[in-house]
């Protein structure tokens, strides 16, 4: 974000930078403290997505639940306010956005067990101004928030007896939040439940509002307008916090204000800006486990196998990663087209044998390792498609492709769309602009590291720079190693050559021969790495891979069932010093 010439970002562990944007000099830092044992409450990395800026003002919230004003000159703190209860597994990633003299700011941990809601601070002082929660009170009672008048009159019917009333339910508000100063409304995109399994969170009864939902509300009060639910009964981690976008279209002979969204289930979504009415859903890449939207009803038309029912597996497309992820699209009124960081990939669902909901675990309600009878159709001889990512350049009239571009992995970066009919993306360690007509490329350059970040693009004294953030993380990330992050500034012109990564490297493989073979129940032992532990250290670079870890040849390893005694304050229960965390810098 660039404003007076001066650049600020934020990177990981919610720390801020601000840099000349024309010279790069280095103006200030500010680094909130924010303690290491709070990366465990993150599913996803502890990854930032962004500051906002009023009146002298920047805010940024951080990873341990904090909304902070710092002053933009000087990177100095004016006031910091607690947004979560600290007892729980809040976190913050997303970036607050700033309507009206008001700071909103959402907050993140539904697969741990949080109750999702989205709050305004007054901008000045810090003070509360009004909260909306996502989901209902699982006492039943009011919560003295906005959101009461809704939940009493229709939302709280949605939900039937379940482990949501233990884990809160989710749906927390963890990045999209657009206002829209025509309608005067500000739109929340609201993510997946808690657990996942709709048959274990709600008796898989009730569409469970507002998990999965795009919620107008008005930015000074939080009064509800309308909602719009993307996945009712939401049992996918199909989350609809993907970037809502508003814009005038082309649609029926006139001119529409509208709502846009492209989340996680794979259907590109035109809505009405101020009614919510749906006008168009499409699928934007290969889709199996809805065949369409009924634009009457507005409802996906599910099918048979999605739900994973009678103990069976369903394998289908796509799966929790989404077809869109948090990565934004961008829009261009030039060529009316919507450029997506797309994605294909699939999913593995089946109930769990057995389930007991631990907060602070992850709580997802799903089998991770999987076997039996699939509920879907077999697939054709051959090998199934690997996760691929693609460049699309979406008609959100015709709701249709005009072009794309594939690449061989998901996980590609944010997208940036200019005026001068450029669009500038990057997959791997490659950043390249294209002709946003028809995708023709038109530059490119070797970042030296994975992005995933989108560029932007400003102006000093009439020259025009491209910025981006090179670094990998976050969900995903698969086996790329991580380098340290960095901060790209291009013009034309340019000839400065950054110094080259230092070279990573790779652990060494696990000798098992040495590993004395456990008498306990390896099946057991299973269910609960895979319960506490796989979904951090199962494989890639983040974290410590487990499964080649020497920890494991050693006698004072895990012992039997102490894995995941977490929820009373050590997560990882007794595990050897090489894996508790050093600090706030890393494991």
């Amino acid at each position: 974000m660039v404003h007076d010439g001066v650049l600020y970002t934020t990177t990981a562990w919610s720390k801020v930078r601000a840099f000349d944007a024309a010279t790069g000099e280095a103006l200030w830092s500010y680094d909130p403290q924010v303690p290491g044992e709070a990366g465990f409450n993150a599913c996803c990395d502890v990854v930032n997505r962004g500051a906002a800026l009023w009146r002298g003002k920047l805010y940024v919230g951080t990873l341990d639940g904090r909304l902070v004003a710092l002053d933009a000159r000087t990177g100095k703190p004016a006031w910091s306010v607690q947004t979560t209860d600290t007892s729980k597994p809040y976190t913050i990633t997303g970036a607050p956005r700033v309507v009206k003299g008001l700071v909103l700011i959402g907050n993140g941990g539904a697969e741990y067990g949080v109750r999702g809601y989205v709050s305004a601070y007054d901008a000045e002082s810090g003070k509360l101004a009004w909260r909306f929660y996502t989901t209902p009170n699982p006492t039943g009672a009011k919560d003295g928030a906005a959101s009461d008048k809704v939940f009493a009159e229709r939302a709280a019917a949605t939900w039937s007896d379940g482990i949501w009333k233990q884990s809160g339910g989710g749906g927390t508000v963890w990045d999209a939040i657009t206002y829209d100063p025509k309608t005067g409304l500000v739109f929340v995109g609201v993510g997946n439940g808690n657990p996942w399994n709709h048959k274990l969170r709600s008796g898989g009864k009730g569409d469970n509002l507002f998990l999965a939902s795009i919620v107008a509300l008005r930015p000074e009060t939080g009064e509800y307008v309308w909602h719009y639910q993307t996945t009712p009964g939401e049992s996918w981690d199909y989350t609809a916090t993907q970037h809502i976008m508003v814009a005038d279209l082309p649609i029926g002979g006139a001119t529409r204000r509208v709502v846009m969204q492209a989340p996680k289930n794979g259907f590109f979504y035109v809505l009405d800006a101020a009614t919510g009415a749906l006008l168009s859903a499409e699928k934007f890449v290969p889709v199996d486990w809805a065949e369409r939207v009924d634009l009457a009803t507005g409802r996906p038309v599910e099918a048979p196998f999605a739900r994973y029912q009678g103990g069976g597996v369903s394998t289908q497309t796509v799966g929790a990663l989404g077809a869109h992820n948090w990565q934004p699209m961008a829009f261009s009124p030039k060529t009316g087209l919507v450029y997506i960081p797309a994605q294909t990939n699939q999913g593995v669902y089946a109930d769990p044998q057995g389930f007991t909901f631990v907060p602070g675990a992850w709580n997802t309600g799903l089998r991770r390792t999987v076997d039996g009878p699939n509920t879907k159709p077999a697939p054709p001889p051959g090998k199934p498609n690997p996760p691929r990512g693609v460049l699309l350049a979406w008609d959100p009239v015709a709701q249709k492709a005009r072009w794309s571009i594939p690449f061989e992995r998901p996980g590609t970066s944010g997208v940036l769309a200019t005026d001068g009919g450029l669009v500038f993306h990057a997959a791997g360690r490659t950043f390249a602009a294209y002709d946003a007509a028809d995708g023709k490329p038109l530059w490119r350059y070797d970042t030296g590291a994975r992005t995933i970040a989108p560029a932007m693009t400003y102006a000093v004294k009439g020259e025009q720079y491209v910025a981006l953030m090179v670094g990998n993380g976050g969900a995903g990330g698969g086996n790329e190693p991580r380098r340290r992050g960095r901060l790209l500034v291009f013009r034309l012109g340019g000839t400065v050559q950054p110094t080259a990564f230092p070279e990573v490297v790779q652990p060494d493989v696990l000798d098992l021969a040495a590993a004395t073979p456990s008498a306990g129940d390896a099946d057991r032992g299973g269910v609960i790495y895979d319960q506490f532990c796989g979904a951090c250290h199962r494989a890639g670079p983040f974290l410590p891979n487990l499964a080649r870890s020497p920890a494991i040849l050693d006698p004072r390893g895990l012992p039997g069932d102490r894995a995941g005694r977490g929820p009373q304050g050590d997560r990882h229960g007794r595990l050897p010093p090489l894996f508790r965390r050093g600090g706030r810098r890393g494991p």
